[in-house]
Formats: C-alpha cells, structure tokens, sequence
C-alpha cells in the first residue's frame, strides 16, 4: 500500500475535538495548513494521554503550558469531516533548535505492529506529522484535558462515567448508582 504523508510544519490550527453527545462522542485530531486539511480518529484515552504528556513535556524543556488566548478548541472544525485513518500510536519529540514540539500519529497495522518506516520509503503506514511552537501546544494541551474532562461526570465511589440512567457500580456490591 502507497504510504501517505500529512506534514504540517507551520499548522493554521491543530485542535482536538468530539462529536456526539457525552458517552458516545467520537474523538478526532485536525490539521490545517492552508488549504490542506486532514482529520484523524483517536479514543478519549489517547486525547487524554495527549494532553498530559505535552503538558509534561512542556514543562520537563521550561515551557509552562499557556491557557492564554489564541487557543484552537472555539474554532469550529472544517467540515466535512472524513477520517483518513484511526490512530494506533502518537509520539512527541521536542527540537530544542527551533523550540518547537513535534507531534506524531500513526495507525497501527493488519498485524497489530507500529513499524518503523523512514520518510523516504513509499510503502508502510500513513503518517501525520504536526510541528507546533511550545505556545500553541501549551494551548492545546489545556483545550484537549478540558474537552476529556467534559465528558460524563465520574461516580464518587468507583470513579467509572456515570450514564444518565446511572451504572453497575463495583464499589457499591452491583448496586446501580
């Protein structure tokens, strides 16, 4: 299969976000670079790991995540949106000479592996790549944690989301709460 590369160096906006309702949203990454746009698939877990990792990463270089204006999360998503492939593995990178984060998606392949394959080879698995100053992935980190956290509330004795209708609740002997 004739591998695909999305590299976005200087990306108009990187932005995570959901569609549907709070227990059944689907999760999706966005790219823009002027007219080139591309859209990934992903799990609440991932966009939460995401999150936290920039945030850590920001830090352990000397950059303090950013809330401050300019963030990416209001913009409203390009439409239509298709989902070029779903995540497996993301990567982050720092290049201390630009001061700039690298962020990385693959999808994971038939056999369940992330294969190494260098730029340069034209058959392995799809590629997006996102370059983004420690501000704007400040921001990011910030609107992604906050889109995870606006999800269902968490049950006070077990922690799992909790349904409108409530849930099968462990902690409290199977009682639903």
């Amino acid at each position: 299969m004739t591998r695909r590369l999305f590299i976005f160096d200087e990306p108009d906006r990187f932005l995570a976000g959901a569609i549907g309702q709070p227990g059944s949203r689907a999760f999706y990454l966005q790219a823009r670079q002027g007219k080139a746009v591309i859209t990934v698939g992903l799990e609440k877990t991932q966009v939460g790991a995401l999150a936290q990792r920039i945030a850590e990463l920001l830090m352990a270089v000397g950059e303090a995540p950013t809330t401050s204006a300019g963030s990416d999360a209001g913009d409203p998503s390009v439409e239509p949106m298709v989902e070029v492939f779903r995540v497996g593995v993301l990567a982050l990178g720092w290049d201390p000479d630009s001061a700039s984060l690298l962020v990385e998606a693959r999808p994971i392949n038939e056999d369940g592996d992330y294969p190494e394959v260098a730029d340069e080879e034209p058959d392995g698995p799809d590629l997006l790549r996102v370059r983004l100053t420690a501000a704007h992935a400040g921001r990011f980190a910030t609107s992604a944690a906050a889109l995870v956290q606006a999800g269902r509330p968490a049950c006070p004795f077990c922690g799992e989301p909790l349904d409108p209708s409530g849930h099968f609740c462990v902690r409290m002997n199977g009682h639903p709460n």
